[in-house]
């Protein structure tokens, strides 16, 4: 108990109580005496990275007291759940949006080609080998399922995955999804009679907008037939919302003590993946392959098993299924990169980064269209497979962060 006093003893010693530093957020300067210790070092972070207009509707100190410090609460959840904390958020969102606004190349150095890779035509002899391989290989498989968003885009208040793939039966996406796995796991373990039958784990990436309604939708429908033990739900943190390019955090519209928030974006997969332990756990039990996929593409697993035959036969470490795109469509492109020192890599370059990537590298008209009516560029939809260890050892390289980028909407 002594150490403690003595640890807060010395933070309030330390903070200036008279509030000179929050002399360009009068109303927070006024309120300072209702916050603690930790509140206040929150604040004057929050000043100086230019958030003072979360307080300008503050009113004297005694009215809505409590409002006040739960926003500081919030802050608090926002800043432990960010690595570097919510000043590193920040931060580089206003670096990120300033060069998105600026139209700057973030691939300088880089000069784009067009990615070899497998074309695939549906039913024909290729095809159909390729199939073939990736029924063998899928047992040594598991897939994670990314569906941390709400439908709003849709104009859907529920998960996405509670929508119907179509109208006749009425099978929503998910139970679509398993339905396909178990089809998959039993057409592997035909090929292995007598042996220990797979059990392809499924992991879904939730967050708090959709996590309980994910869980219900599986319990109440008996897993669609999968074991529970198969099945494992991440549940991703959000993040605070930006209101405008200088990265000013937005305000809620139903509560001014609030920050909005959403979940973070597609790339926390990887960092709760690594965190879990269920990466090891996989490669442990002899797996070798991940393959990440997207809560609303019914279509999809008509061409996992082909795709997965590709990885196998190539030796591919990561493979990216594509589909054709439009020159300037409003989807990522799937890109070569060859950097002036020799370095290459084949990546997804956002729709919004490759006409300047293009334009900036001697294609002067940028991302336009071939003889064949599609950009050679073709369309990232979000669905990858990655060899297990390789995606081990580049993890671990980063403890699970994955480098940010943003898309203003």
């Amino acid at each position: 108990m002594a150490s403690e006093i003595e640890s807060t003893t010395e933070k309030l010693s330390q903070l200036d109580f008279n509030g000179e530093w929050a002399a360009s957020a009068p109303n927070l300067q006024k309120n300072l005496c209702i916050l603690s210790p930790d509140q206040i070092e929150l604040a004057k972070m929050l000043l100086e990275m230019g958030q003072g207009h979360l307080f300008e509707h503050w009113p004297e100190p005694g009215v809505g007291d409590e409002e006040k410090r739960s926003l500081f609460d919030q802050v608090n959840r926002l800043n432990a759940s960010y690595p570097g904390g919510l000043a590193s958020y920040i931060q580089t969102a206003k670096e990120l949006l300033a060069e998105s606004k600026a139209g700057k190349n973030p691939f300088d150095g880089f000069t784009p080609s067009v990615p070899s890779g497998e074309i695939l035509t549906f039913g024909d002899d290729n095809f159909v080998n390729f199939e073939e391989a990736g029924i063998s290989e899928v047992r040594n498989a598991a897939f994670v399922l990314v569906a941390g968003g709400l439908g709003e885009r849709l104009g859907y208040n529920g998960i996405k995955l509670a929508l119907p793939l179509e109208s006749t039966t009425g099978t929503c996406f998910l139970q679509h999804y398993i339905e396909s796995i178990l089809a998959l796991q039993d057409a592997s373990g035909r090929l292995i009679q007598g042996k220990c039958q797979p059990q392809i784990p499924l992991v879904i990436m939730t967050s708090d907008d959709t996590h309980a309604r994910t869980l219900e939708l599986l319990e109440s429908n008996a897993y669609f037939g999968l074991k529970p033990t198969q099945i494992k739900l991440l549940k991703q943190e959000k993040v605070a919302c930006l209101d405008d390019n200088d990265a000013r955090l937005a305000i809620d519209t139903n509560n001014k003590y609030r920050i909005q928030t959403k979940p973070h974006g597609h790339g926390d997969v990887h960092s709760l993946l690594y965190s879990s332990g269920l990466l090891n756990v996989w490669h442990d039990a002899g797996l070798k392959w991940v393959l990440f996929f997207q809560d609303t593409n019914g279509l999809l697993f008509k061409a996992i098993p082909a795709a997965l035959g590709v990885s196998s036969i190539k030796q591919y470490h990561v493979n990216s299924l594509a589909v054709p795109r439009k020159a300037k469509e409003a989807i990522g492109g799937i890109t070569k990169l060859t950097h002036a020192d020799g370095r290459t890599m084949v990546i997804n370059v956002e729709y919004n980064q490759l006409d300047p990537l293009l334009r900036a590298t001697g294609y002067a008209d940028g991302d336009v269209n071939s003889e064949t009516g599609y950009s050679p560029f073709p369309g990232n939809i979000n669905q990858l497979i990655l060899e297990l260890g390789p995606y081990i050892k580049e993890l671990t390289k980063t403890g699970g962060a994955i480098k940010e980028f943003v898309n203003p909407k």
